[in-house]
């Protein structure tokens, strides 16, 4: 009985023991229950829910280049690509091995990618393959499951439909560098571009945007089931430029096969309406990568396709500078416009001679006469009266030589020399660089938009900058009327004569550019006013002349540069333009015809105009005939 009692005893203990223990561990487990389920609930709630959404940023759409009348030179379109998040798996190598046996990655791609990865955070996707096919994506899609991390997106990218025709003053977009990141990390999204050329990059932080978000569900290995919600970035600024798109192409097509740069001014506000380089390159190349095959070709064309030279090349100005020189003459009151010189052909000063291009010689000739016939031995003259220093400082004032306000990056401001700057080199000046910089030889380097200012500023006496920025976001930019701009100072008698002798060089008996009169029947009576230049590129002994040398017969690049500057119409100035054909040899048979055809067709199209093409027909009567 008592070993009953016993054993009894020793269960109940061992029983309360166990009853214990479980009390203890069911305890534990609703104390652990009661933290997940309430004091932890919302943290885990958070995690199951991170499990079965996916977010990530979206990139925003770039804001779009406009011309003057809302046409998209610079805009986007859609653009499949593959995107690897990191976080969402655990073997980003084994998924991009997985990847590489459906669309191979070169070697340079798996080194991009390895230092993105390195350089971002994990949640922030990375392109893995842009320009993604149909069928891509139907590869990638079928095979999710063996892709963690993977994820198929659509975006945009930059196109540019007139291409080659606005490459130089549109410029180009690029994949941003570690550098462009580090200043903004909204950059280490895919499919973001940065500005590298053009208004591209003049513009470039207006026109990047906003970056959005986009929430997925996704199954349990990550494969996308639907789209809980997306907020859309906000998409970059549209910028309105002042080019003409459809002026821009037309005068591309005139340039042809030329080597060769245009700029046409609203000469009242200083709008550029067309700035062309020939031969130019295809811009959405630089978007998805430039081969090295390409790049060689481009640097190694003589042409320099990937130059602006309407803002970067530098050139003589030739005989088209001899305005500036009379201005000069006229301000200093060294000369009249009645005071002659004798042209025999040639100026003897010292030991030297310089020859006239009219090797017999232009007779007596006046301010008139030798803008006319673009007399040198007249404008030698004139320069040794005036001397260099006050001929810079007329050319300056128009533009020459100095900084412009254009927007656009790597624009030169070129070379007017002076006595200043040779002494600066440790070179004394003499007055044969003087004579010579009477006809726009010797030190002077000029660009054509520098040329294109200067015959603004000349046919208004205002004192109008260049620009390309019309507005953004639709807010009009300065500049946009006469009255923004102060006048230059120059006596109208000073500037009437000048005026005269350009209207002459055109429409006057004899004049040295016919081949640059307007035929525009339905304009009657307007009339263009313009100057030939032709500008050596190597020097021409007096011995060679002597023999019989003719430039025409050299080869191509040792052939003068063409040049050729007017404004139309000659009563009522709208339009200047600047032209340079490389190694044209002559500017009156090289540059003035082209020049005649885009003034003819600025003038039809009316491009400062409400829209494309404006009716002008009461342009020519506002204007009147010119009556010599």
């Amino acid at each position: 009985m008592k070993r009953d009692t016993k054993r009894a005893s020793v269960f109940t203990r061992r029983a309360l023991l166990v009853g214990g223990v479980q009390i203890a561990a069911l305890s534990a487990l609703a104390a652990k229950l009661y933290q997940v389920t309430v004091i932890e609930g919302s943290r885990y709630t958070t995690l199951a829910e991170s499990n079965r959404v996916s977010s990530r940023l979206i990139s925003p759409p770039r804001g779009r280049l406009l011309d003057r009348f809302g046409v998209p030179v610079a805009g986007n379109k859609l653009n499949w690509r593959a995107l690897l998040i990191p976080e969402q798996t655990s073997d980003v190598q084994g998924t991009l091995e997985n990847f590489s046996k459906l669309l191979p990655l070169a070697d340079h791609e798996r080194l991009r990618i390895d230092r993105e990865m390195k350089r971002h955070r994990r949640f922030i996707p990375i392109t893995v393959r842009d320009f993604l096919s149909w069928d891509d994506m139907a590869s990638l899609e079928v095979n999710a499951p063996d892709l963690p991390g993977i994820v198929v997106d659509v975006g945009t990218t930059r196109e540019y439909p007139f291409g080659p025709a606005l490459a130089h003053v549109v410029g180009y977009v690029a994949p941003p560098n570690e550098r462009d990141v580090a200043q903004d990390t909204m950059l280490a999204l895919p499919g973001m571009r940065i500005g590298r050329a053009g208004m591209e990059r003049v513009h470039d932080r207006n026109l990047r945007g906003r970056a959005g978000a986009v929430q997925l569900e996704v199954n349990a290995v990550g494969r996308v089931i639907r789209e809980l919600d997306r907020q859309e970035g906000v998409q970059g600024s549209d910028i309105q430029l002042t080019i003409d798109a459809t002026l821009q192409k037309s005068v591309i097509d005139r340039l042809g096969d030329e080597s060769a740069s245009a700029v046409v001014m609203d000469v009242r506000n200083g709008e550029v309406l067309a700035m062309a380089t020939n031969p130019s390159f295809d811009p959405g190349l630089f978007n998805s990568g430039v081969s090295q095959a390409q790049w060689l070709e481009w640097t190694r064309n003589r042409r320099a396709p990937l130059i602006n030279k309407a803002t970067s090349g530098l050139y003589a100005p030739g005989s088209t500078f001899k305005m500036a020189v009379a201005m000069a003459a006229l301000e200093a009151k060294v000369i009249t416009t009645a005071d002659t010189v004798f042209c025999p052909g040639y100026l003897d000063f010292g030991d030297r001679r310089f020859s006239c291009w009219s090797k017999g010689g232009h007779g007596q000739m006046d301010l008139h006469g030798g803008l006319k016939n673009s007399c040198d031995v007249y404008f030698y003259e004139v320069a040794r009266r005036t001397g260099i220093d006050r001929i810079a400082a007329v050319a300056k004032r128009f533009g020459l030589g100095v900084p412009l306000g254009i927007e656009l990056p790597g624009t030169r401001s070129g070379l007017m020399p002076t006595r200043a700057w040779r002494m600066a080199q440790g070179k004394a000046w003499n007055i044969g660089d003087t004579i010579v910089s009477g006809i726009g030889q010797g030190f002077m380097q000029l660009t054509p938009l520098s040329l294109a200012t200067y015959v603004s500023r000349l046919a208004t006496g205002r004192a109008v900058e260049p620009h390309l920025t019309r507005s953004i976001d639709g807010r009009a930019q300065p500049g946009a009327t006469p009255d923004d701009w102060p006048s230059m100072g120059i006596s109208d008698h000073t500037l009437h004569a000048v005026r005269e002798g350009m209207w002459a060089v055109v429409n006057e008996q004899g004049g040295s550019a016919p081949l640059a009169k307007l035929n525009l029947p339905d304009l009657p009576g307007v009339q263009m006013a313009g100057k030939t230049g032709s500008a050596q590129v190597r020097n021409v002994s007096r011995e060679q002349r002597e023999h019989g040398y003719k430039s025409e017969n050299q080869a191509w690049e040792l052939r003068p540069n063409a040049l050729f500057v007017c404004f139309a119409p000659y009563d009522a100035p709208r339009y200047a333009i600047a032209l340079v054909v490389e190694h044209g040899n002559a500017g009156a048979a090289a540059a003035a015809p082209i020049a005649r055809d885009i003034m003819q067709d600025v003038l039809t199209r009316d491009p400062t105009g409400p829209k494309p093409p404006q009716r002008v027909a009461d342009l020519g009567a506002a204007a009147g005939a010119r009556t010599p």
